[in-house]
């Protein structure tokens, strides 16, 4: 057959009245022909990978056996219906049939006159290209039509799902701005900018009749009392049970958002940003980070935040997946099974008895998809509704699932019926407690769409009653006592409940806050714990109570460590933690945080899962070899290791000031001001090589008389450290504002006593220690031992020592470095012999020293970098990160030389080392 002209191909199918049976194979040929494609008996004989009439198991609404009229695996699903039929109906048609032909990246419906090109790609808006049989000849519908044979990934929309939701956030971020500037109260603020979002998202699919809100705007730019009008007219519709509107009818959403008809006032440079944002796909709005770009629009805290990273889906299923899903999908696998059988067996009778065993694999079918809708989510710090919606995804497509393999086994599919009306929540923000059920609702809506499903009868909104505005923590009963809140009923408890370190509460919460919550938890969390252990104990005590069954929370990798661990001990003792992520990196608030995921339960859950691997226990560290969580402190190690002073003030001063201050003289007690003016390490001083600094120390318990004899370094602090700290809250820095915060008496005394003693960064990459001479302030970003021999040095220096305090001390910051801890990790290191005990001329004790020697001499020699950028580059972190073979054969042998002190062999592995260590511990105790 000659290849027709695009004009001729216009021509001859303008003319046709066939009906869609009749003229769909024939018009996609000359289709075919028209373009020069080979067609799909030409091209795939078999019907393998291009094919007319697929067969397909639709999902969705109506699911069943369905034929897909074309089909060209990885291009496109083309769908024909008759003359001037509908086209939304053809389109929603392929989208319960896509799964199973592989979702093509482009889906196409034709009723022969009008041609329509829905993009069907993962993460990008969605694109509708339309144009009529008569258009087609022109060269860009030419183009477009090639390219469903040749290029169809070239067709993928460069804006993503991120960008479009962005850039709506930074629209109404504008419009929220205008209100707040003229002073509307912020809740209601956003409780209207949340209508006009919804309003905009129903429109673009199709719960508004098109173009209507569109329509508002266009007519109403210039007019904003008539914006005002029309807009209060149309919300007025939505809230009653349907209506009428601009001759069109209204749909009834109601639900509580649309409750009232309210609206507020917007100027004309408003309606102008609210018109450009109508233009934005928002059918394509992705839900998971859209509650955090709009808390972030309406909330002027969190507005510099706004183009900041957000929470990933793929984090947040982290959590959702082991602590909600797991336990669902292993139940839902023994009832497939069980259907499966039952199917099976159903197959091999006859009459009445199949009929009979069928029913029974539909009922255990239906039980478990009751199953799902019984299920009650709660989030009890929900922000702006993320998780929920993540919730509600999962438990939907495990539904649709449900739904499908009915089909598979002779049976009907159904309507899901998984909700918004089982998530629940609790948000103490006005701007983000009602968004978080509105992205819910959107969420939802988009997957019913989006599955083919269509929307459910009126009213489109359910009652968005179950995300409260409260606080989930502390309460006040009538006499304004401070109680524990009451949370909705729920079977699974999942969120990310707010990050506040300890340190930082009462700036952040105010003191009578603090005091209430620490009173009212006293005996269950301890008062240096972080906020969000609040959490943790709350769920712990439904789950022990058996109101709650799992529950996951994410909080700071720091929950690990300290009294914050201790409430993880506490859900170890009356449950068990069957899921841990125990350092990952993580989005809060726009900014890099290291955190921890704990999964618990009562104890029912066999199976426990650490950083992806199976393990057999999760300690209260959240590791899962050996439990480090309860090591003894060892009294011969007392009074050797103490953290730096802590200033509290003021106190630094540079190099030229205390050059100054140094070469005075003339003070009324004849004291040289070198008694007060000294210098200091940081911690950067050692894994930097920042040039120290100084500060004015008057040291531990000098009276006010005393240092002011020392006229200009107290005048200094007179006017730079006084004025805040007589405002301090605690009595001892109010009363003694001359004396540093923490002078560490202890420390001072231990140092007094030798020439030199070692020290050690409190973070830093890579576990190293230095020799500080006893004239200098170490910072409390060191830690301190009061010994002067290199044998001691050697053994803190050593992969013993090392590998224990990576394992017993804790991690922070954005590059998660160790952190070493005087307490926690140094009291709890067994030396090879007591501290003060060491055999005198004993050979190992020597052979110890004289590495450890080696080792700072050849390091000593590295510093001395002869220019000045060589020395910039020379820092201990860069050494280590390098570890040239120097340094590497110098360290080696110092291992060796310590572990001949344990008795240990010289290719003792980390676990060896922690395990020998271990029994040490606990057998010097």
């Amino acid at each position: 057959m000659p290849e027709l002209t695009p004009q001729a191909f216009a021509e001859r199918w303008g003319k046709s009245t066939l009906s869609e049976r009749a003229s769909a194979q024939s018009h996609f040929i000359d289709l075919c022909n028209m373009l020069g494609e080979k067609t799909p008996a030409e091209a795939d004989p078999a019907g393998e990978f291009y094919t007319f009439e697929r067969g397909v198991k639709k999902t969705g609404s109506g699911a069943g056996k369905g034929f897909a009229d074309v089909w060209y695996r990885g291009h496109f699903a083309f769908e024909y219906k008759g003359k001037h039929k509908d086209l939304d109906a053809a389109y929603e048609q392929l989208l319960r049939y896509r799964e199973d032909l592989g979702n093509p990246p482009l889906l196409v419906v034709c009723d022969i006159d009008h041609f329509q090109i829905h993009t069907n790609f993962t993460n990008s808006t969605k694109h509708v290209y339309s144009f009529t049989n008569d258009e087609l000849p022109e060269p860009e519908n030419l183009r477009l039509l090639r390219t469903l044979f040749r290029d169809p990934l070239s067709l993928a929309p460069t804006q993503t799902t991120e960008g479009v939701t962005e850039e709506a956030a930074r629209g109404f971020a504008k419009l929220a701005d205008g209100l707040r500037s003229r002073g509307i109260d912020p809740e209601q603020a956003a409780h209207f900018l949340n209508k006009l979002l919804f309003c905009l998202f129903s429109e673009d699919v199709g719960l508004l009749p098109t173009g209507i809100f569109s329509e508002i705007l266009s007519n109403t730019a210039s007019r904003p009392e008539r914006f005002e009008r029309y807009v209060g007219k149309l919300f007025e519709a939505m809230s009653n049970s349907g209506g009428e509107f601009l001759m069109k009818d209204i749909r009834h959403f109601n639900g509580g958002l649309f409750a009232d008809a309210e609206t507020l006032p917007l100027q004309p440079d408003e309606l102008r940003i609210l018109a450009s944002v109508a233009k934005l796909d928002w059918g394509s709005v992705e839900p998971a980070i859209f509650g955090t770009f709009f808390e972030r629009s309406l909330d002027p805290a969190l507005r510099s935040k706004l183009g900041a990273h957000y929470t990933s889906k793929e984090d947040i299923l982290t959590l959702i997946e082991p602590v909600l899903m797991a336990p669902l999908r292993a139940e839902w696998e023994t009832v497939k099974e069980r259907a499966w059988n039952l199917a099976d067996e159903s197959r091999k009778q006859t009459g009445r008895k199949a009929a009979n065993t069928l029913r029974k694999a539909e009922d255990a079918l239906r039980r478990f998809a009751g199953r799902l809708r019984s299920v009650r989510v709660l989030d009890p710090a929900c922000g702006s509704g993320n998780f929920l919606y993540m919730a509600l995804r999962q438990m939907l497509d495990l539904e649709k699932e449900v739904s499908t393999y009915s089909t598979k086994i002779g049976m009907t599919s159904f309507f899901p019926e998984v909700s918004p009306e089982q998530m629940y929540g609790m948000e103490v923000s006005p701007y983000a407690h009602e968004l978080a059920q509105v992205v819910v609702w959107i969420g939802y809506l988009q997957w019913t769409r989006e599955n083919g499903f269509g929307v459910k009868d009126d009213p489109i909104l359910g009652d968005m009653t179950n995300i409260r505005r409260m606080d989930a923590v502390l309460g006040y009963d009538d006499d304004s006592n401070p109680v524990e809140p009451e949370w909705p009923e729920a079977d699974v408890i999942v969120g990310n409940p707010p990050f506040i370190g300890d340190k930082k509460m009462r700036g952040s919460l105010g003191d009578d806050y603090v005091d209430d919550i620490r009173k009212l938890y006293k005996g269950r969390v301890g008062g240096g714990a972080d906020f969000v252990t609040y959490w943790h104990e709350r769920a712990r005590q439904l789950i022990e109570n058996g109101k709650v069954k799992r529950a996951g929370l994410i909080s700071t990798n720091g929950i690990r460590y300290g009294a914050n661990r201790k409430v993880l001990k506490r859900i170890k003792s009356s449950g068990d933690i069957f899921f841990g992520e125990s350092d990952r990196g993580w989005i809060a608030d726009g900014a890099e945080v290291r955190v921890s995921m704990v999964g618990f339960d009562d104890g029912t859950e066999e199976h426990r899962i650490l950083d992806g691997l199976p393990v057999e226990n999760i300690h209260a560290d959240l590791t899962g070899a050996i439990d480090l969580t309860d090591l003894p402190e060892l009294k011969e190690n007392d009074g050797l290791a103490f953290l730096g002073v802590m200033k509290s003030g003021a106190f630094d001063i540079d190099e030229a000031t205390a050059c100054e201050m140094l070469d005075e003289s003339g003070n009324p007690n004849d004291r040289p001001n070198s008694d007060v003016v000294k210098p200091r390490l940081v911690g950067e001083n050692m894994t930097k090589g920042v040039k120290r600094s100084w500060l004015i120390d008057f040291g531990v318990g000098t009276s006010e008389e005393e240092a002011a004899l020392y006229s200009k370094p107290f005048s200094y602090i007179e006017k730079h450290v006084k004025p805040d700290r007589i405002k301090n809250r605690r009595k001892k820095l109010r009363e003694q504002w001359w004396i540093h915060g923490e002078p560490r008496p202890g420390l001072r005394a231990a140092m007094q006593k030798l020439e030199r003693c070692i020290a050690t960064p409190e973070v830093s990459k890579y576990r190293h220690f230095h020799w500080i001479d006893k004239g200098v302030i170490p910072d409390h970003t060191l830690h301190v031992i009061a010994r002067d021999d290199d044998y001691f040095f050697g053994v803190l220096h050593s992969r013993a020592h090392e590998v224990w305090s990576l394992f017993v001390g804790n991690h922070m910051g954005v590059g998660n470095d160790p952190r070493y801890n005087s307490k926690q990790t140094f009291r709890t290191y067994p030396f090879p012999w007591a501290p003060g005990e060491e055999p005198e001329d004993n050979p190992i004790v020597e052979r110890i020293a004289a590495a450890a020697r080696e080792l700072v001499e050849k390091r000593d020699n590295y510093f001395k970098g002869n220019s000045k950028t060589d020395k910039k580059k020379r820092t201990f972190t860069n050494l280590y990160n390098e570890r040239p073979t120097w340094l590497h054969n110098a360290h080696a042998a110092l291992d060796r030389a310590v572990f001949a002190a344990y008795g240990w062999p010289e290719d003792s592995s980390d676990e060896d080392i922690l395990k020998n260590l271990l029994a040490l511990s606990v057998e010097r105790s």
